[in-house]
């Protein structure tokens, strides 16, 4: 039986009639801003481009004024996004109706239960299977908050557009309602005028959790446990889906995270969860009257009660309702202590959230004001210490209820806060610290040198460096910075932020900070230094660790060297005593980014699928299970794609029971803008990882052998081919700069963190963000296949059968298929029409002969893949998708002729700095109408 996928898109009829919608009264208002004779511009530009004659798009852009500019800009790149809300309401009603009228479909939480029902070990892979996402600050969508805002309005109002045609809501107040948010949208600016700061990215994600994440993993996780009891499997508490946060924590190259941002990134997701708490609590309160006329109730339920300071009249006989207040009081007075304890200035630091606690707490503390010398001054309730003591009590209510015959009133709210305290706990998500390797060697060697131990370490062999870490580790108790000898800037910074981590964690729990990553770990030493600044707070001694130490291996030379270096890490008894404490899981991450930027599309990929593997089985030989953190972002370039293929397609084994990614920039707003997308994307991430848990998915396991061997020399040959042209040609660094919008991006207000670690006019430190952003925008995709077609090309010119032996790889190896897919998926949303006026920016014919080169590449990995995969056309195994960018494909089309032309006028000065934000208008419509170009 085939499974089908649920994609964007699925039911076109009905997006088509609401994009006409939409794009009627988008129309409409735009007319009415600019008058018919520049609307008519607008129209011819629609026309010019579905017809693909360009050249005559081309000139008439040229002769649109700055002043008509600004509209139409705008109408491009807002009409994208009107398409995007129209296939979000699509897919939030695809998830509703395939769930209610149990069909299914690929991903589906009940069906990935019903395979591992049949294993052994059933029970032990349900209860341990723990999937995370991490969000972070890398906002490739910059669009405001307000924009954000009112895409939200509009959503609802087109998920009510099925009932209008039922005639169950009036037809002409919802036009009129529609319309309005339109036309404020019209007339909103759509580009932040200032640069986030990291508080502004915290508040913005948290904004997430509020609209739909915590409803969409309480509902799945309650879903899950309910399933798996109905296969005769009990679990215990299992937590399929934990969140992850990098925002305020993340500061490798970010000069603007600091202590305080990461205790604000602390106190915010705490106070973001326990309003929740507070509201829920409400809610109870108000929904449980039963009566003690009526029903009966525990000795614990009887405490809580009189606990109560709800001494009313008319609760007398409800104990119920007084044992809620009890616990809301209580969770009150928690979340008063945390602005007690969390942060001195945490309300002017940090964005406060509205929500209906708000007027909850202020009555609750306006009546601690008013009882202040009264008798209630001694009932007052302490805090919670931990979230254990408040699932603790609401237990007590469970047990109550269930013992009297009451468990139906379990279901709903209650089912769904009791959920909710085991998943986010008093801290909602784990917040990882990182940074650069290099800054910390800085910091312990200003260390070592004030301390008379060492006085020039970083001119150490790796050996003696290891030694002299271990000798501090294991034998010096004496904390190096207790001496009076005056202390850097940076090191000073770096130690506050650990002493932070220290005092969150014990305010918060140990889940609040669990991990602190590496970037750039090239060496074991690069690890024992950040186990010298832990040590310094108290995190790590040398029997046990509070924060786990997790290298991060991102270049293709640190991918092939970190089994190395993991095998000599973890052989230290040190290590082994870290790890035991952490339940004897040690967990790597690997970028794909920098290794994409490094050695290309091909060479990253088989890259971090060999050291999975190995490094999979040093954790076998070793005892312990080694976890993956993936660090991947939205697009192809940085190991993006469909998440659930990529999931399934890991090496077999690699996923024992844990597994971490990221999700950046326009992917967050994608799939958890909404509760249903939420709930349905982070079902895919379970379903995948259970899924590839217990599903080899080959057909001939044997032949694995011989595909990792073609594959080698394969993956080899694309290296240097890439290599050849991006640090090669001399020319190329003047291409990328010059026929691509890097610059104009890297002046975007994108987020905290700088375009790039040193300069913008170095690739080697360009962050891949903007250099992935930037082939996205002249629309030639370039780090999501140069390389392929030539290397697969060589192979197959080598051998008769190579060609079906490619073919043969593709049906029957996920991780190749999957590899694939993605390259075809990347190559639909190039345009090399539109690359070549691009080039054209370029002032002389060297460089812009670069353009050549790449188009002959791209024109081979056309062929090549599509041979492989024994298709026509690209897309051909995902239609959806494929209408879908029909659909969109001339009206972003012309935002990028908009955009040379703006570009163009920049660099001639013929934009002032009141126009120039045109061009970011531009950069956000493309990005929108991408989807995936972050």
């Amino acid at each position: 039986m085939t499974i089908k996928k649920l994609e964007v898109g699925s039911d076109q009829t009905i997006i088509t009639e609401e994009v006409q919608i939409l794009t009627d009264i988008l129309e409409d208002t735009t007319r009415q801003m600019i008058g018919d004779e520049a609307f008519a511009k607008i129209q011819a530009l629609i026309d010019l481009a579905s017809k693909e004659d360009y050249g005559e798009l081309e000139k008439l852009i040229h002769s649109i004024s700055n002043d008509d500019m600004v509209v139409i800009s705008r109408y491009f790149s807002i009409l994208p996004l009107l398409i995007n809300i129209s296939e979000d309401v699509d897919l939030a009603y695809m998830v509703n109706k395939e769930n209610n009228t149990d069909q299914d479909y690929l991903g589906k939480i009940s069906t990935t239960i019903d395979l591992v029902a049949e294993k052994d070990n059933a029970q032990d892979i349900l209860q341990q299977v723990n999937v995370v996402p991490v969000l972070t600050a890398h906002p490739t969508q910059v669009q405001r908050k307000t924009m954000l805002e009112l895409n939200t309005k509009i959503h609802e109002l087109l998920r009510k557009h099925r009932d209008v045609k039922l005639d169950l809501i009036n037809k002409d107040k919802w036009q009129a309602d529609l319309r309005r948010y339109i036309e404020i949208m019209m007339q909103t600016d759509i580009i932040r005028e200032q640069k986030l700061k990291v508080t502004n990215e915290i508040t913005n994600v948290m904004e997430y959790y509020n609209s739909s994440m915590i409803k969409a993993i309480t509902n799945l996780s309650t879903e899950y446990q309910r399933l798996a009891a109905e296969r005769g499997i009990k679990l215990e508490n299992p937590r399929p889906i934990t969140m992850g946060m990098w925002i305020g924590g993340d500061r490798d190259g970010n000069p603007y995270v600091t202590a305080e941002t990461l205790r604000i990134s602390a106190t915010v997701q705490s106070e973001v969860i326990l309003n929740y708490y507070i509201e829920k609590l409400n809610d109870l309160y108000r929904s449980f009257s039963l009566s003690t006329n009526l029903v009966k109730v525990s000795r614990a339920v009887e405490a809580l009660a009189q606990a109560s300071s709800d001494k009313s009249v008319y609760r007398e006989n409800e104990p119920y309702r007084k044992a809620f207040n009890y616990i809301q009081s209580k969770v009150i007075q928690t979340l008063l202590n945390l602005r007690l304890h969390g942060s001195q200035d945490f309300e002017s630091k940090a964005a406060k959230f509205t929500s209906p606690s708000s007027s909850i707490v202020a009555n609750y503390v306006q009546n601690q004001v008013s009882h202040a010398v009264s008798e209630l001054e001694e009932e007052r309730p302490s805090h919670y210490q931990t979230a254990e003591e408040l699932k603790a009590d609401l237990l007590a209510i469970k047990e109550s209820l269930e013992a009297n015959g009451e468990a139906a009133l379990l279901t709903g709210d209650f089912e769904e806060l009791l959920q909710a305290v085991e998943v986010f706990g008093f801290y909602l998500a784990s917040i990882d610290m990182r940074q650069d390797s290099s800054v910390q060697e800085a910091c312990v060697a200003e260390l070592l040198k004030s301390a008379n131990i060492v006085d020039d370490y970083s001119s150490l062999s790796e050996e003696d460096k290891c030694q002299v870490l271990l000798k501090e580790l294991l034998e010096d108790p004496r904390n190096l910075s207790s001496t009076h000898a005056p202390k850097s800037e940076l090191l000073q910074k770096e130690l506050t932020i650990y002493q932070t981590a220290r005092e969150m964690k014990d305010l918060l729990g140990e889940d609040v900070i669990k991990q602190h990553i590496i970037s750039h770990t090239e060496s074991v030493s690069d690890m024992f230094e950040l186990a010298i600044m832990l040590k310094e707070v108290g995190l790590i001694d040398k029997d046990s660790a509070r924060v786990q130490i997790v290298p991060l291996f991102e270049t293709i030379e640190d991918l092939d060297n970190s089994t190395g270096i993991m095998e000599d890490y973890l052989g230290n008894d040190i290590v082994k005593k870290w790890v035991a404490s952490k339940n004897n899981y040690q967990e790597i991450m690997l970028g794909y980014s920098d290794s994409n930027k490094d050695g290309g599309y091909l060479a990253s990929g088989w890259t971090l699928y060999k050291a999975q593997n190995a490094l999979t089985k040093l954790g076998q030989d070793h005892g312990i299970k080694i976890t993956f953190f993936h660090g991947r972002g939205g697009t192809v370039g940085r190991g993006g794609g469909p998440s659930y293929e990529a999931i399934t397609s890991q090496p077999f084994g690699s996923i024992k029971d844990r597994i971490r990614l990221t999700e950046q920039g326009e992917v967050i707003g994608f799939k958890y803008g909404n509760k249903d997308a939420a709930y349905y994307n982070l079902e895919m991430l379970v379903s995948a990882a259970v899924n590839r848990m217990v599903t080899r998915q080959l057909a001939d396991p044997n032949e694995i052998e011989g595909f990792r061997a073609d594959m080698d020399g394969i993956v080899a040959d694309s290296n240097v081919i890439y290599r050849d042209l991006v640090f090669g040609n001399p020319h190329f660094y003047d291409y990328f700069f010059e026929a691509s919008p890097i610059k104009e991006v890297s002046s975007l207000n994108l987020g905290s963190r700088p375009a790039a670690r040193k300069t913008i006019t170095e690739i080697s430190g360009l962050r891949a963000i903007p250099w992935v952003f930037s082939w996205s925008q002249n629309r030639i995709m370039f780090p999501g296949w140069y390389g392929v077609g030539s290397a697969f090309k060589h192979f197959i010119d080598a051998a008769p059968d190579n060609l079906a032996k490619l073919q043969h790889m593709y049906k029957t190896w996920p991780f190749f298929n999957s590899l694939l897919s993605n390259v075809d998926m990347v190559l639909s949303k190039s345009n090399m029409n539109i690359a070549f006026q691009y080039a054209q920016l370029a002032e002389e014919a060297e460089v812009r002969d670069v353009f050549n080169v790449i188009l002959d590449e791209w024109q081979l990995t056309k062929e090549v893949i599509l041979a492989i995969e024994e298709q026509k056309d690209f897309l051909a195994e995902s239609p959806a998708l494929k209408s879908s960018l029909d659909y969109r494909l001339p009206y972003f089309n012309v935002l990028n002729y908009i955009q040379i032309e703006l570009i163009k006028r920049l660099r001639h000065g013929g934009l002032d700095e009141d126009t120039v934000k045109l061009i970011h208008i531009t950069i956000n419509g493309i990005a929108t109408g991408l989807r995936n170009s972050g």
